[in-house]
């Protein structure tokens, strides 16, 4: 424990050198240590009436003033935390960015970004807060490195509400693609490594996302709902309309009235395949059992406005997963993956979106990542950031500690918990609890600083690349 203990002061070291001002460093352990705490709510006030008993008034209002009011940068604290956690991941066996959105629900109208919109921790469309993240993954563990509040488009139009919730300026309204993209693209400048793009139908079925990823050198695996149209073989559009003689010449594609003139949806693609065209597919170890499901995949091209185009877009792969005993497919996914890749490392790849999950679920569960009661925009991302924070350091004990003495991770993976109340876009996983939180190491740091302060030297902080660490 001495050793952790020591390595967690390294920890907030290296964070605190983002901060700005060394006063700032009492709040960074104090909230990341309330946020390892064993509280049901992990608020600013019961985390302060944990951390000081005796002086629980004056310590709220230090955290408060960290969290909602100090001008540090959140982006900043997020990038201090990849630095730390990114040289303990392994992507021998591959690296993916997971990019998805959460939500938080919320009463009232006046905390920033609220509106009634799609709540996944309900499974509905209610009144919350919704969150854009991406999160970097290898086999064993994962990171959210951008974290931003999606704003909707009442409350960027609303100049008072903004103004209240003190919205950065810059700040217009984007969708969540929009905002997803903008992390990839600030992510890859900053030198993140070019990882697969994994992401749900909410993302996958927008063409403009998905030629973006491509446009930034990225191969994706994304969700795509049954209606999306394609290609598939021996479809085509039409050639451009031949030079009548007048006018200019026409440089764009036809749709015909023959069948195989024309785009077919994705459902209407995997109904017509033949049933040898199909594979059961094993791609990971559940709790109690091997987790298989019936896949097939066949080479498309995505069709989009084709009668704007002037030739068709590159091929890739539909993916098709169609388990046994259901009257139709459940899922399919649209992927750049290369040309070569078997079926059986397409599916794993395309299954290994659950890993943003795992992020959720520890990050709310057990981090108070939707515990924040301030209203503002600077609050909200800095609570944000700092319970990443904490999740950081223990992500990165577990990946440079891991079960079995260190056994270096099989291709399969145990599935993963998912909270009873998460609701996905999609099937439902079976649940296999693996908690990442030990109580007892935010305790015994309580104790060696009240005990004893020079048990926990200030080491010289390990030198770090400024940029984003590439591995």
């Amino acid at each position: 424990m001495k050793d952790e203990l020591q390595e967690f002061e390294r920890y907030l070291e290296h964070l605190g050198g983002g901060l700005g001002h060394a006063d700032r460093q009492a709040g960074l352990r104090g909230y990341c240590i309330g946020l390892m705490a064993p509280l049901a709510r992990k608020s600013v006030e019961p985390m302060a009436a944990h951390l000081a008993p005796q002086a629980t008034r004056s310590r709220h209002q230090s955290l408060h003033h960290f969290v909602a009011q100090s001008s540090w940068s959140d982006e900043e604290m997020l990038r201090r935390v990849a630095q730390w956690v990114v040289p303990a991941m392994d992507f021998g066996d591959g690296g993916w960015w997971i990019v998805d959105d959460t939500g938080f629900p919320k009463q009232g109208e006046h905390s920033v970004g609220v509106a009634r919109q799609y709540c996944g921790m309900l499974g509905k469309q209610d009144n919350c807060q919704v969150a854009v993240s991406v999160s970097l993954a290898c086999l064993a563990g994962s990171l959210p490195t951008a974290w931003q509040l999606y704003l909707p488009q009442q409350w960027a139009d609303d100049m008072a509400r903004r103004e209240k919730a003190g919205v950065p300026e810059n700040v217009s309204f984007a969708t969540k693609w929009q905002i997803a993209q903008a992390q990839i693209e600030h992510l890859v400048e900053q030198g993140a490594p070019k990882h697969t793009v994994l992401a749900d139908a909410g993302y996958g079925v927008v063409t403009a996302f998905r030629e973006g990823l491509t446009a930034m050198g990225l191969t994706y695996v994304v969700g795509v709902t049954g209606q999306v149209t394609v290609w598939p073989p021996g479809h085509a559009p039409l050639a451009p309309r031949p030079r009548s003689g007048r006018g200019v010449v026409a440089t764009r594609q036809r749709l015909g009235d023959a069948r195989h003139e024309r785009p077919l949806s994705v459902k209407e693609v995997a109904l017509g395949l033949e049933p040898t065209q199909w594979q059961s597919i094993e791609w990971r170890e559940g709790t109690n059992f091997t987790l298989r499901s019936r896949f097939a995949r066949v080479r498309v091209h995505a069709a989009h406005r084709e009668h704007l185009r002037t030739e068709q877009r590159a091929q890739e792969w539909l993916l098709i997963e169609w388990p046994e005993g259901h009257e139709e497919p459940m899922k399919y996914w649209l992927s750049t993956l290369a040309e070569n890749i078997t079926l059986e490392r397409m599916v794993f790849e395309a299954k290994m979106r659950w890993r943003i999950e795992r992020d959720y679920q520890d990050l709310k569960q057990d981090l108070g990542l939707g515990h924040y009661e301030g209203r503002n925009w600077r609050g909200f991302h800095h609570h944000a950031s700092l319970a990443i924070a904490a999740y950081g350091f223990l992500m990165a004990q577990q990946l440079r500690q891991p079960e079995g003495g260190g056994k270096k991770n099989s291709a399969r993976s145990e599935e993963p918990a998912l909270p009873t109340h998460y609701k996905p876009r999609g099937s439902p996983a079976h649940a296999a609890p693996r908690p990442i939180v030990d109580h007892n190491f935010a305790a015994a740091y309580r104790r060696s600083l009240a005990q004893d302060a020079a048990a926990l030297p200030m080491l010289p902080a390990r030198k770090r690349e400024n940029s984003f660490v590439t591995q």
